[in-house]
């Protein structure tokens, strides 16, 4: 026997690296999980998160929200990227580049950088070099991040076009209108870290959404306090959800483990605490999912809560009609 052995983790790069380059698992396959990497190679979770991770950090896997770890496109990485940047910038006269720049286009490549990297990945350089223009020249049409951040969410939240005629009822106004803003959420993650309930932005867009909400408010004969409670209510529903999807993107590229894989890994201290004796409900629900598990499906969720804040809604409406109710709060 050799004096000293190859540590696990590296026997499963290794293989999962040989399937990689003899094409057995091609670009956007999803390789084995941290689960299923334990099971099929007879290590701890701890090893097969420790196997994913390296292979991630060699350019060879990604992380990719709500499907797990797939094998990297080729050139995927920043070196890749920066070098396509430099290929643009040379393919044309900067100066022309330049004339082209417009306050939209500035906006539109934000867009497209958030998307894809998010929030925290914009800055004024990064947008100019996707352009192929000077830094500098970028801060003739926006004055610096904070207000292109601006700019971008209240085009983000225009980037919508409902069906017409609109809903008449006032239920059916703001389903459409809930789900309007939770499709915008799920097409730009960031959006919901932009807008806060507590320091609103002047966002002409996202009050073309408000006016659908605060229209069918007033007509059920609410005072403007009790309108702007029950629309601030409606809203945060479908902001708070939609919070979660960039910090999940975000937890992914950082750890570089899906949703799935992280509970994977926490299982146990999770049956720990369960256990434990102290928490019995909480110790039934982890033994009613110890078979088949718990899909977090927020697309689900969001349309539990939207259902059930509804209906409250609609109870509301109907004990206001009854005789002697005073309206308002």
């Amino acid at each position: 026997m050799s004096g000293t052995a190859e540590p696990p983790y590296q026997r499963i790069v290794a293989d999962i690296r040989r399937r990689i380059e003899d094409g057995r698992l091609a670009p956007g396959d999803r390789v084995p999980s941290t689960r299923q990497i334990a099971g099929e190679w007879g290590v701890a979770l701890a090893t097969a998160t420790k196997a994913l991770t390296t292979l991630r950090q060699e350019g060879l896997v990604q992380a990719r929200p709500r499907v797990g770890t797939v094998v990297a496109e080729p050139g995927a990485g920043t070196d890749s990227l920066a070098a396509h940047v430099e290929r643009r910038r040379r393919s044309r006269p900067a100066q022309a580049a330049e004339q082209e720049l417009t306050r939209e286009r500035i906006v539109r490549a934000a867009i497209e950088i958030a998307d894809a990297e998010g929030l925290n990945a914009l800055s004024m350089r990064g947008v100019a070099a996707r352009l192929g223009v000077a830094t500098m020249s970028t801060y003739r049409h926006v004055a610096g991040k904070d207000d292109l951040v601006v700019l971008m969410a209240d085009a983000a939240f225009g980037d919508y076009s409902y069906e017409q005629p609109r809903p008449t009822g006032w239920r059916a106004r703001m389903e459409s209108t809930a789900r309007a803003l939770w499709t915008l959420y799920r097409r730009h993650p960031w959006l919901a870290q932009v807008d806060t309930l507590t320091r609103p932005m002047p966002l002409p867009n996202l009050l073309v959404h408000g006016e659908q909400i605060l229209t069918a408010l007033e007509e059920q004969g609410f005072d403007p306090t009790a309108t702007l409670d029950l629309q601030v209510l409606l809203y945060s529903h479908v902001q708070g959800l939609a919070v979660h999807l960039e910090r999940e993107a975000q937890a992914q590229a950082a750890t570089g483990l899906s949703e799935d894989e992280w509970m994977e890994l926490h299982g146990p201290a999770m049956g720990s605490i369960a256990a434990s004796g102290r928490y019995p409900a909480f110790a039934r629900l982890m033994g009613a999912f110890a078979e088949g598990g718990y899909d977090l499906d927020l697309d689900h969720i969001f349309e539990l809560g939207l259902r059930t804040l509804l209906d409250g809604f609609a109870r509301l409406f109907e004990e206001r009609r009854q005789p002697g109710v005073r309206r308002g709060r």
